[in-house]
């Protein structure tokens, strides 16, 4: 087994009796499957179960993998209408496991992959449960910032314009090979970049069906995940990226977001995306949304460079993901689909 799958159990052990209360040991970690970038372990010991989230070993770029973040944020929303996992314990101290990571309460409940839940009990479950993501959604840009102490999680200023000369950079530097598509999206995107509106929040990064966990009857979230990408944004990015999921193609992979394209929804109980914006303006005491064309092929526009950056690591030779080489294929199609967005044809 790599660094990334097996931690030392014996020197765990030792460091989290010393450092966590009512922890006792001896301990077994065994490595969640699934595609964290954080790699994530269930660690069970004598005192109960853990979740154990820890940085990759090895050399890491300046601000990825930042589990100092996701443990600050999840201790800050303890006390508020978010679910969140209960955090015990961030080690800064590298030498322990050979990275830094932080420990957590086990949730244990429903992850759900197929956006159109078909293992739910009906269409009535599956469209309370879209209602209880749009809830959660609606509770995470609520949360009083000065409160959460949260007010320096994120830059200051204009989050789309940040967003843009962040993505389009790394866009090019990953480049492959040129994109008429992905050329034309950039040039649109930054034509029409709308003003800033003052509108600051918490923002998810990756708010999407699987970084949600349900309870066992699948009656509410019980947990938020993966909060990686976090920082103080604008919280339109977050609707529109789960929008833009359910957007995406099916799929039948394991482990892997399926997304409603071609699916009949409405005869799932599935709300349409118009109704699913409606009720999150309702929750947040708004008309409408203006420039939803803009966000929502913004979304596709910043998945597409991520998605570009894990094709240049495979060509490089230097990706985790077995199937990083047929990432790069996506591209190329999301930018179609966000001009068709962007040019009001879809």
């Amino acid at each position: 087994m790599s660094q990334v799958d097996q931690l030392n159990e014996t020197a765990l052990a030792s460091y989290l009796e010393a450092n966590i209360d009512g922890f006792k040991g001896p301990l077994t970690a065994t490595k969640f499957a699934g595609g964290q970038s954080n790699p994530t372990f269930k660690i069970e010991a004598t005192s109960g179960t853990y979740v154990l989230r820890r940085q990759p070993p090895g050399k890491l770029l300046k601000s990825a993998h930042a589990v100092d973040r996701e443990y600050r944020i999840l201790k800050a929303l303890a006390d508020t209408d978010v679910p969140v996992a209960k955090v015990y314990h961030l080690c800064e101290d590298r030498d322990v496991l050979g990275s830094m990571f932080y420990v957590m309460e086990f949730c244990d409940g429903n992850i759900h992959w197929d956006s159109a839940l078909a293992d739910a009990d009906s269409n009535e479950q599956r469209a309370a449960m879209y209602d209880e993501m749009n809830r959660v959604l609606a509770a995470i840009h609520s949360v009083d910032l000065e409160k959460a102490d949260l007010l320096d999680y994120g830059k200051p200023g204009n989050y789309f314009q940040r967003q843009f000369d962040r993505w389009s950079k790394q866009y090019k530097a990953a480049e492959l090979e040129p994109i008429a598509e992905m050329d034309q999206l950039t040039e649109w995107l930054g034509s029409n970049l709308p003003e800033d509106d003052g509108k600051v929040s918490i923002a998810h990064g990756d708010y999407r069906l699987d970084n949600v966990m349900f309870s066992k009857d699948n009656g509410k979230i019980i947990a938020v995940l993966d909060w990686e990408l976090s920082t103080l944004g604008h919280p339109y990015s977050d609707l529109a990226y789960q929008c833009m999921c359910l957007r995406l193609p099916p799929s039948e992979a394991k482990n892997t977001m399926s997304g409603l394209m071609g699916v009949d929804a409405a005869a799932l109980g599935i709300p349409s995306e118009e109704e699913y914006v409606a009720a999150y303006c309702k929750r947040m005491g708004i008309d409408k949304i203006d420039n939803w064309n803009f966000y929502l092929a913004f979304s596709f526009f910043r998945l597409a460079a991520i998605a570009q950056g894990v094709a240049k690591r495979a060509a490089d030779g230097n990706a985790s993901n077995k199937s990083a080489g047929s990432i790069g294929a996506m591209v190329k199609p999301m930018a179609q689909m966000a001009l068709a967005i962007a040019l009001n044809k879809q």
